[in-house]
């Protein structure tokens, strides 16, 4: 009821504002389970995608948004729940596969579901090497996943701002990449690794964005 309630204010209000330029959504299945695997650039992809894609997009976010004391606290979760998002404690040594077995759930449920492979938004602007989670989210799962390139999200918010400022921002859809029986008999971690690896250079061809070549890592205070 609260996401109904609140994707009935904010996509016609963010696209008033923003208007976002987005080019292939017609590529997104309209029912199904699929995998939006996007680059990332800005706390506030996690609100973009889901905006401009006509069904519900589950994302994670950190569950700091979710359990925080007071008036405040409860206005962040509410607001977070709305958008279809799910905690998860970053903290936690094993929520990589808690995070894993959540998404599993959400697109055995038949949902979408979204991830950026990078792991943490680039602030450089480059586009760094892809973790294998979404590469075993596709093998597991056996659903398409459909490549997401962002553009000028991180000028909406830029890293350290508190208030979400006016920016040219594009959202592109590639096309739905599938891989069930390609790699059978290939070894689980090497299957992994090639997913992984044709998705980042999907996302690459979407977005221009220079190969970092490298993992990201996450800032401490992040």
């Amino acid at each position: 009821m609260l996401y109904e309630v609140v994707h009935s204010v904010v996509p016609p209000v963010a696209k008033v504002v923003w208007r976002p330029r987005v080019t292939g959504l017609e590529r997104v299945p309209s029912t199904g389970p699929v995998i939006l695997a996007s680059n990332h650039l800005s706390f506030i992809d996690s609100v973009v995608i889901p905006i401009v894609v006509p069904r519900k997009v589950v994302f994670l976010a950190k569950s700091d948004y979710f359990d925080s004391p007071g008036v405040k606290g409860a206005l962040s979760k509410a607001w977070f729940e709305g958008l279809g998002m799910l905690p998860v404690d970053r903290d936690d040594t094993k929520a990589a596969i808690a995070s894993l077995d959540t998404a599993l759930e959400v697109l055995g449920r038949g949902e979408a579901f979204g991830i950026y492979p990078e792991g943490t938004r680039s602030r450089d602007g480059r586009l760094y090497r892809g973790r294998t989670g979404v590469g075993h989210l596709a093998l597991t799962a056996g659903c398409p996943v459909v490549p997401v390139g962002l553009t000028g999200t991180q000028d909406i918010q830029p890293v350290g701002s508190r208030l979400p400022r006016l920016a040219s921002v594009s959202v592109t859809f590639g096309e739905p990449l599938r891989f069930e029986g390609r790699f059978d008999g290939v070894p689980a971690g090497r299957a992994r690794r090639e997913i992984t690896d044709e998705i980042m250079a999907a996302i690459g061809a979407l977005t221009g964005q220079e190969p970092a070549g490298v993992y990201n890592e996450r800032p401490v205070d992040a």
